[in-house]
């Protein structure tokens, strides 16, 4: 059994992976997000992400890059400790950190099979459908209603 250290990789380490998985005739499926103050929204959509293919790649934000997209002083956990919070789940099988704000970058180099996102897109509205859709790949919305946020959770923590 892998730690969940054991699950966090670099990029470079995940295209060597993904692409002997995808050899082997597995399935890639890959999830991004900030997962600041990690809750059961999250874990629903990693869980439902899982299901639609046979390895689940989570890519977490960097801090930078959470500032950017939720504002300081975001976040509240540092990448480090989200990224290992992450790779404790049991659904997930990688996690790495990425700086974009989009997954476009990543998704060209890794081209996994399935590219999964939260309720809160449709197949139509999600930044990178595009570029999976450019290598042949799909969308796929996962997860329970977006009822859970971190953003709405943090509210009571901000000074």
């Amino acid at each position: 059994m892998r730690t969940a250290k054991g699950k966090i990789r670099t990029l470079e380490e995940l295209e060597t992976i993904i692409s002997r998985e995808q050899g082997k005739g597995k399935e890639v499926v890959m999830a991004n997000g900030c997962f600041d103050l990690l809750h059961v929204g999250h874990v629903r959509y990693l869980e439902a992400a899982r299901m639609e293919g046979d390895l689940l790649v989570v890519a977490v934000n960097s801090d930078a890059s959470v500032r950017q997209i939720k504002g300081p002083p975001r976040p509240f956990v540092p990448q480090g400790e989200r990224m290992e919070l992450v790779a404790a789940l049991e659904a997930v099988d990688y996690v790495f950190l990425f700086h974009d704000l989009t997954l476009d970058r990543v998704l060209f180099r890794l081209k996994p099979q399935v590219q999964a996102k939260g309720t809160d897109y449709t197949e139509e509205t999600v930044p990178e459908r595009e570029t999976v859709l450019s290598y042949g790949g799909r969308v796929a919305i996962c997860g329970d209603p977006k009822d859970h946020s971190s953003t709405e959770l943090g509210k009571g923590l901000s000074p």
